[in-house]
């Protein structure tokens, strides 16, 4: 009888580095005359090989991370299909490592190069779910604000110039978050929606009989109103509703961009 070109141990040690069951460990070590490399890169391959024809797997569930380094940040979705793997350590740790390489990208639009994809085919192969990369953005310059909220679905990252204190530039960056403004301020409304918004409430307050002295100056509210509901310098800090993100961060400091990432949208 032909004996083992392998041990017990060497079936633990693949299982160790691929996360897979002791039998298809075992298995790959077999059918490669105990080569503990060739083994891997036959499961990798033979797991692989069975997840791409999965990939129309709704992918609902995932995790948004940020990283920073200096005067660089990116942010990144991953999406995965159960809440169970999306909340797995495992899974968490890929993504934080997902976000580690793109940091190193051209600024702009994240594509996942080969150490990126390596490791979410990785997680792919472990938890036999379509796992994918969803999306991500890099900026470069200024300074930098983050928050991902707790359950890692939803996220934002600021871009500044000039310096805020770090506990108020976390406070913008989770006031974008459960406030979701449309831009900055009104550089970042459409000139036309704020015209339209005017001239209906200037045609309003005529129709009512109001001079049209009075329905100019009715107007001009609307359109403060709607920049005060819609647009993040003028919006009320959600964490202290008597002061705007514009007094929050004082005149010693702009914010250039924000980018607000909510889960599978």
């Amino acid at each position: 009888m032909e004996t083992a070109s392998f041990t017990p141990k060497d079936v633990m040690t693949l299982r160790q580095k691929t996360g897979l069951g002791m039998m298809d460990c075992k298995a790959a070590l077999a059918e490669n005359n105990g080569d503990m490399d060739a083994a891997e890169q036959w499961l990798r391959a033979k797991r692989k090989g069975k997840m791409d024809t999965r990939t129309e797997r709704t992918t609902g569930e995932g995790r948004i991370n940020i990283t920073i380094e200096g005067d660089k940040a990116v942010i990144v979705e991953v999406q995965t299909e159960t809440d169970f793997t999306a909340k797995n350590e495992g899974f968490v740790s890929m993504v934080e490592d997902v976000t580690k390489a793109a940091i190193n990208q051209p600024a702009g639009a994240v594509s996942p190069d080969d150490a990126i994809t390596k490791r979410i085919d990785d997680l792919r192969i472990t938890t036999g779910e379509n796992v994918n990369f969803a999306r991500g953005e890099k900026l470069e310059g200024g300074t930098f604000g983050a928050y991902v909220h707790h359950d890692g679905k939803r996220a934002a990252l600021v871009q500044l110039e000039g310096k805020v204190d770090d506990e108020a530039l976390k406070g913008v960056c989770q006031h974008i978050v459960f406030h979701d403004p449309l831009g900055i301020d009104e550089r970042d409304v459409e000139p036309a929606k704020l015209e339209q918004i005017k001239t209906d409430a200037i045609e309003e307050a005529k129709q009512s009989g109001k001079p049209e002295e009075i329905a100019t100056k009715i107007a001009e509210g609307k359109v403060r109103k709607y920049l005060e509901e819609n647009t993040l310098m003028y919006q009320k800090y959600v964490l202290d509703e008597t002061k705007t993100i514009k007094q929050l961060i004082g005149d010693n400091a702009k914010i250039k961009r924000f980018i607000r990432y909510t889960l599978g949208s």
